[in-house]
Parts: C-alpha cells; structure tokens; sequence
C-alpha cells in the first residue's frame, strides 16, 4: 500500500495589532512551559494567563490545613492543580492526596502536569467525581487529616469561549463543568418558566433586577444559544430601567446572571449541601477543613454548617468570621476579590448519628 501524503503545515493563525485578542491566539500563554517568561511578564501586570489559573489565599489556606508527611488530605475541586501541588510536598513521604474534579475537560491536562511533575499514582489519586460524593472514598482513603474545597469556577474555564462561561467572548452557551452531563444553559433557559428564572436569578446571584432581566430573556424574539444571545437579552432588560445603569452596573449583571445560570446547570448548591453533611463523617479527630466560597449564597451555607457543627460538638473549632485574600494578592490577582475563606477543626467528638 502506498505510503499517505504528509498533511500540509497549517501556519499558526495571525492576528491584527500588538496584542492578541481571541483566546485562540494567546498561544504562548497556551503554553506556559515553552513560554515562561512571557507567563511571568503577564501575572505581573495582575493578569491571569490564558487557560491557566492562579491557586488563592495559598498562604492562609496551608496554614489551617497544616499538611504533614504521612497524612491523607482531600482536594474536592482539582481545578488547575495549583493548591494540589504545593499540598502534595507536605504529605510526602507516606501521605496521600485524593483530589476529584468533574471537567472532563480540563481534568486530563491536570494530571498530566502533576504526573510530569513527579507526583505518581501511590501519593496522588485522581478521581473524576463530585466532590459531594466524598463518603464513596472512606473504604479507599480511611478518612481524612486534611480537606480543601476550592469552590466556583477555574479561570481556565471562564476564558474558552467554547465552554460558554463568559459573557466576554460569544461561544456556545453550555455552562456545564462536566460537558458531557446534564443541560447546556441554552436547553435550560427555553423549558424554565419567568417565575422559577426570576427566583433563580435573586438566589443564585443577589441579581437585584432579576423579575426584569428575566422577563427579558423569556421574550427574546430568537432562541438564546450562545453567550451573545444572553448578553444581548440581559442588557435590552436594563436598557428599560430608569435611569439607565453605566457599563460597568451592566458588566456586573452580567457576571451575575452568568453565575446564576452555572450554578443551576451544575446543580451546585446541593453539591456543596451534601458535602457539608457528609464532611463531620470523612474527617479525622483533629482533621482540618478549608473551603474558599465566591458567592454569599455559598458562604452562607459554609457558615450555618461549622456553626452547626461548633454548636453539637461536631467541630472543636470553627472560623468565627472569614479570612479574605490580602491585598497585595487582590492587586495581583484581581479574580481574588470576592474570596472568602472558613475552616473548620473536627472534634474526637463521633459525627451526630454515629
């Protein structure tokens, strides 16, 4: 048989002026490790390169967990791998990391990585699952000295336009972390009435013109399928208030209504609602955990839980108020902002039910 052609080279995209403006064209921040000091240049201007994401409240987060060589410890949203890797050498030698995520995406690049980095199968676990399945690894892992819930979404995810997070850039509108489950938002969006929509739009995201924004999505006159479609629908609603909000209100209604959406379509709130009631029962006596919520409805839900917990002698302590990102780290690292950080210490006290 005849050997193939060779395929013909495909030169690299071009694009007009200094800077690349599509997330296609920002091929060296695409590839931090051929490209290094263009990735460093580019988080010194407090940006975050282009399908990479920067790990936050590194500092305060290590400190409560107190990872040491020979524990277990529990990462319920692996993301990019940034808190993994530098949790990882405080377990060694002896400990182990059971980190899930469910990007399928995203998850393989992840591992790949840390694979590279040195961290082999006997000290690192990766498991495509949600973390409020966390009871599932008890048999496997024998519980818990040390857990991290990273919550809300990688910037990884928010900058490919493909995986429809931003209203930045149009793109398909999905929203979905785990692309191969569930509704995209634009499926969703043509079933939900104006009323669940509305109510969704206060709760997920304190959107305070939500009954507006929503009536306005329902009664646009084409089918919303991509993040364009929503922009366009979200801002002839604000359009109608009186008086008219700036762009940069407009921006934040966006972001708002954007979560919102996400966090319906991945049915986040229940996720992080059964993690919270499983959490007493995976942890040790003495285990420590931390989790950094983006949002007040997940704050809240954090908050009641420790409480709760502190109150029944579940948790011997608990974080009495957040801890925020410094602000050195808010100038840096703008998408740091909104962070917010608890943790809780369990008590040799058995989980109420045990």
């Amino acid at each position: 048989m005849a050997d193939e052609a060779p395929k013909p080279h495909k030169r690299r995209e071009r694009y007009s002026g200094k800077h690349p403006r599509s997330f296609s064209q920002k091929y060296k921040e695409l590839d931090p490790a051929k490209y290094a000091g263009q990735i460093e240049h580019i988080i010194a201007k407090g940006l975050t390169p282009a399908g990479t994401h920067r790990p936050i409240c590194v500092d305060e987060i290590l400190a409560i967990l107190d990872p040491k060589p020979g524990e277990t410890a529990f990462d319920a949203t692996l993301g990019y791998g940034g808190h993994a890797r530098l949790i990882l050498p405080k377990l060694l030698p002896g400990g182990r990391l059971f980190a899930v995520d469910v990007d399928t995406v995203e998850m393989p690049k992840t591992e790949a990585r840390l694979r590279a980095d040195g961290f082999g199968p006997e000290a690192l676990i990766i498991r495509r699952m949600n973390y409020a399945g966390i009871l599932g690894l008890l048999g496997e892992s024998g519980g818990f000295d040390c857990v991290l819930a990273d919550l809300g979404v990688s910037s990884m995810q928010l900058d490919n336009p493909e995986r429809g997070f931003t209203y930045k850039a149009d793109g398909p509108l999905d929203l979905r972390l785990n692309p191969g489950r569930g509704q995209p938002a634009s499926e969703f969006l043509r079933a939900v009435t104006v009323e669940k929509l509305s109510a969704l739009l206060a709760e997920n995201a304190d959107e305070p013109h939500a009954a507006l924004v929503a009536a306005a999505i329902k009664e646009h006159q084409l089918p919303i399928k991509t993040t364009a479609d929503l922009s366009e629908a979200v801002r002839s609603g604000l359009a109608k208030l009186s008086p008219k909000p700036g762009e940069e209100d407009i921006k934040k209604s966006l972001q708002r209504v954007f979560m919102a959406l996400r966090i319906e379509v991945n049915g986040e709130f229940s996720a992080l609602d059964r993690f919270l009631e499983a959490l007493p029962w995976c942890l040790k006596p003495g285990g420590r955990a931390a989790i950094l919520t983006f949002h007040s409805g997940e704050d809240r839900r954090v908050k009641k839980a420790f409480f709760k917990g502190e109150a029944d002698g579940t948790y011997a302590s608990v974080a009495q108020s957040p801890a925020r990102p410094s602000a050195a780290e808010r100038r840096s690292n703008p998408r740091s902002a909104c962070a917010k950080l608890r943790w809780a210490v369990r008590s040799p006290k058995p989980a109420v039910g045990q």
